[in-house]
């Protein structure tokens, strides 16, 4: 351990001290990250989590708001003056305008604070007042949460696994191909380095469109400000065994290590150890629709974000997490509003299996983890068809086309998941490259158009329950 990580401990350790002591005396801070891969719906979440918890109408499943002891909601500027605020106001515009639509996706950072003035409950309901409890909500993407996983591997292995993983892949096709003519020992040229860093990036954004999940380094898709900087100037290469100084795998590795250094170890200093609540949205639906080999990949990145929350596996993020830990750890499958209520047990039984060795660890170290289907909006509506002499349940909503504007309204059977969920399991740990017994399609809805009455926050799917489980024992 070095003098800079002593530093940070000691740190850490009096914001941590000052932190209990401020909350248990004054007003409590519950610091919630909300995470996901691409397309997952953070923003949305967040976007509606907020507008339901300010109009609490659509939340009787939070036992606070059907209690009555939420008196007031409203927000106040983040604590953390060098983070960006979260655009509450755009996104809850875009998603209830008169021609609504699907904000922009999380691209770094940022961070809102909602203030809940709430009246205490049972015997203390007499003898306090209400008191503030503030939510500090910090999205992040997801991929930046995988990059962990490098914290623990030098460059050469790295590589090796990268190169394992990707082989096979029509995605890789172009970047494999450019490797067959790198002499890794070669003397190190940035114009070729340059060229290999694009390949991969273009590699990592075509997995990340095939529906593949393991998508780091995570800055390369979202490289933010750092984009063209040494830092993100690397891709994998194969084993060279001894290398000398000034040769392209050798600055490679160089650069490698800065990447750890200089942005994934500040990220998870800054916002990740502050974290006390914690949600992960999965787009599992997506995953099925992708096939056997997008869901075992899924399977994989899941468990690869929950280790992030262990910190017996990683020396780095022992150090960083000592004395705190996440208390709760929601695992939602997003976009429940593609099915039919009647499946969304199934979908929730999916989402379980998929984190269940890892969910087992998490939970024999103290976090509680839940897992559940959501939809933040609900962008449809239920309908039940006669197909073929047989009630058919469908959803019917409006079509987001291609380019993102709204096209016809339709109904929709995506196809019955099945109830066991190591039918879909099962033969993605096994490699199968399609599913033999079943076709499950994905359509893409545009936001319903809303008449929200007074006091009503945008229609969802089990938000509440998602609300109780994350806040409510602090409510």
């Amino acid at each position: 351990m070095g003098l800079g990580d002593i530093a940070d401990g000691l740190t850490r350790g009096v914001e941590a001290a000052g932190s209990t002591i401020s909350g248990a005396l004054f007003e409590p801070v519950i610091r919630i990250g909300v995470t996901g891969l691409a397309r997952s719906g953070k923003t949305v979440f967040i976007t509606s989590l907020v507008a339901n918890l300010m109009d609490r109408a659509r939340m009787p499943q939070l036992a606070a708001a059907a209690e009555g002891r939420i008196l007031s909601a409203y927000l106040q500027p983040q604590p953390d003056d060098t983070v960006p605020r979260f655009d509450y106001e755009k996104h809850l515009a875009d998603l209830t305008g008169p021609t609504p639509r699907w904000p922009d996706n999380t691209r770094a950072v940022s961070q809102l604070r909602l203030s809940l003035r709430v009246r205490p409950a049972g015997l203390l309901a007499g003898m306090q007042g209400p008191r503030t409890v503030h939510l500090d909500i910090v999205d992040y993407p997801g991929e930046w949460l995988l990059d962990l996983e490098l914290m623990d591997l030098s460059y050469a292995d790295w590589s090796a696994k990268v190169l394992e993983r990707i082989e096979g892949r029509a995605e890789a096709r172009g970047y494999l191909a450019a490797l067959g003519g790198v002499d890794g020992m070669a003397a190190f040229d940035e114009g070729g380095a340059r060229r290999l860093a694009e390949g991969f990036t273009a590699y990592l954004m075509a997995a990340r469109d095939a529906g593949y999940s393991d998508c780091t380094p995570g800055r390369f898709l979202l490289p933010g400000e750092m984009e063209g900087s040494p830092a993100l100037t690397f891709a994998p290469l194969p084993p060279q065994g001894r290398t000398r100084r000034g040769s392209l795998v050798r600055e490679m590795a160089r650069r490698f290590e800065a990447y750890k250094a200089r942005i994934v170890k500040p990220f998870f200093r800054t916002h990740f150890a502050r974290i006390d609540r914690q949600i992960v949205l999965v787009d599992a639906l997506g995953a099925i629709h992708s096939g056997p080999p997008a869901m075992e990949d899924l399977r994989r990145a899941l468990a690869d974000i929950l280790g992030a929350f262990r910190p017996g596996r990683n020396a780095f993020l022992a150090r960083l997490l000592r004395g705190r830990r996440v208390e709760k750890i929601l695992f939602a499958a997003t976009k429940a509003d593609h099915l039919h209520h009647s499946q969304h047990a199934r979908l929730t039984a999916i989402m379980a299996a998929l984190v269940r060795e890892a969910k087992d660890r998490a939970d024999f170290a103290g976090a509680r983890t839940e897992a559940m289907a959501i939809a933040a909006l609900r962008a449809t509506v239920e309908e039940t068809l006669d197909h073929d002499g047989r009630p058919l349940d469908c959803v019917r909503g409006t079509l987001l086309n291609d380019d993102g504007t709204r096209g016809r309204q339709a109904a929709f059977h995506p196809g019955e998941l099945p109830e066991d969920p190591q039918a879909l399991l099962g033969p993605a740990r096994q490699g199968a490259e399609a599913w033999l017994d079943g076709d499950y399609r994905v359509m893409r809805f545009a936001p319903a158009a809303l008449r929200l009455k007074p006091g009503e926050g945008p229609p969802h799917v089990r938000l509440d329950k998602a609300a109780q489980f994350l806040i409510g024992d602090r409510l």
